[in-house]
């Protein structure tokens, strides 16, 4: 089966650079080919431009949240079942926040800066492949 060979893609979503950097570098050294996106807007751009295995999505950033698209990505019937792990600085509250609305299911997986490389990884393995 060819897909079974296929590099599982990642989209990383957050303005810090640093971030993204970081995040990407992580994940191309574990197998995983990855593109980035600066907010939102960028994010749901890059999504339907050419569908990622997941979507790494910080909160907080400038033009368009994270919250806004993140509501985009689950609301909309062709990417719903996209799977998106939340990695921001804010605080755990926001977790039980995010998950608590009734429009939106909770995300896949949720993570706060500074980021555990471990548990990033084992998320992504559990939810891309």
């Amino acid at each position: 089966m060819a897909d079974a060979n296929r590099k599982r893609r990642v989209l990383v979503v957050d303005d810090e650079p640093d971030v993204r950097t970081f995040l990407t570098t992580l994940l191309q050294d574990n197998g995983y080919e990855t593109s980035v996106a600066g907010n939102g807007a960028e994010a749901l751009q890059a999504i339907r431009a050419g569908r990622p295995d997941l979507v790494t999505l910080d909160i907080t950033m400038p033009e368009q949240s994270g919250v806004r698209a993140y509501r985009e990505i689950k609301t909309d019937p062709s990417l719903k079942g996209l799977p998106v792990v939340i990695v921001t600085g804010v605080s755990d509250d926001f977790k039980t926040f995010i998950s608590t609305r009734s429009q939106v299911p909770p995300p896949d997986g949720f993570l706060t800066k500074p980021i555990d490389k471990t548990a990033l990884l084992e998320l992504v393995r559990k939810l891309a492949g």
